[in-house]
């Protein structure tokens, strides 16, 4: 049974998360906190598993209880926000943090999404119990396993990474960048992200890597030393114009219930550029771009996976191992 703890300051948001996580089987909401002192004050007397978290609060902000949480007693956090570009940088700043995942605040007035919005939160609850929360950080100081198979050969200059992830993605994807020269090929990537984050994530990004990071947008040639980031609620495509790669986007439906979806972006680097990408599928929630890992594969590249150890939650690159579809498995650090 997974124990919650809703914190948010609305008595109608915390009865409206009380009855959609009540009604699942395996989840016991054990308690609801008005503020953050109400909050810490529960925590010890009914230690949740996990903790549903508004950022917007009165006497201390959402941010400053999750940095003071997850120093003195880290839990996997959800945090619940509004869809707004400056919700979008509160809640990126509270996934570095250390918060598991986000989901938006429920649109009372909506009542034909409320089953949607109940399944994501449930799903998000469930794969946040099984997080791997460390030392206050998620993934934080892990120590490396041994990497497995020979160095990365491309037969050409004309290559490209295609990075897919979800839960955890956006911390995962920081580390890898920050890591890398300017002089790398152009890297795309789909990360599981609303319409309202994906500019303020890659805007983020391009202030702590030494390559150029930008929302990908169409027709736009996918140069090395540049990184595209797929917008939120659009699914990206690498197509080919004569000698170039593009980006393309596609706003058709959603893919393994995701848009961007994993899925798509590799099947489009696999028929393109085949043997001349290498394709890495991070930590994430469900099994969006496993198979087509194997498309990849198929076709030529390298394909490689994040290791259980080192992920958020290993679902994604740990699907995509179970079917065969994985040349390297290796950690984020």
């Amino acid at each position: 049974m997974i124990k919650v703890l809703i914190v948010d300051d609305s008595s109608l948001i915390r009865q409206l998360m009380t009855n959609i996580l009540s009604a699942e089987d395996g989840i016991e909401v054990v308690g609801s906190a008005k503020d953050p002192y109400d909050a810490r004050d529960k925590i010890k007397r009914l230690n949740p598993d996990v903790i549903t978290l508004d950022v917007e609060m009165p006497k201390m902000d959402g941010i400053t209880f999750l940095r003071n949480l997850m120093r003195l007693h880290p839990l996997p956090v959800v945090m619940v926000s509004t869809m707004t570009n400056a919700g979008a940088g509160v809640t990126l700043e509270a996934l570095e943090l250390g918060a598991v995942d986000y989901v938006s605040k429920p649109n009372i007035g909506l009542q034909n999404n409320m089953t949607a919005y109940a399944d994501e939160i449930v799903n998000k609850v469930k794969s946040a119990a099984r997080a791997n929360i460390k030392g206050g950080y998620r993934v934080a100081a892990v120590k490396p396993a041994a990497k497995t198979g020979s160095p990365v050969k491309f037969k050409t200059t004309d290559m490209i990474i295609a990075i897919g992830a979800s839960t955890g993605g956006t911390e995962a994807i920081k580390d890898i960048l920050f890591e890398l020269p300017s002089n790398m090929p152009g890297i795309v990537i789909s990360q599981h992200i609303p319409a309202t984050f994906s500019s303020a994530f890659a805007e983020r990004l391009n202030q702590n890597s030494a390559m150029s990071v930008s929302e990908a947008s169409e027709g736009r040639q996918i140069l090395p030393g540049h990184v595209y980031i797929a917008p939120g609620g659009q699914h990206l495509q690498v197509n080919r114009s004569g000698a170039q790669l593009i980006c393309h986007l596609d706003d058709g439906a959603a893919v393994n219930r995701h848009k961007p979806s994993v899925e798509v972006m590799f099947k489009s680097v696999a028929a393109n550029v085949g043997s001349n990408a290498l394709c890495v599928l991070l930590t994430g929630m469900g099994d969006d771009g496993a198979d087509a890992m194997g498309i990849m594969r198929a076709a030529g590249a390298t394909t490689i996976a994040q290791d259980e150890q080192s992920s958020v939650v290993w679902g994604m690159p740990g699907e995509a191992v179970k079917r065969g579809h994985v040349d390297e498995v290796v950690p984020l650090h």
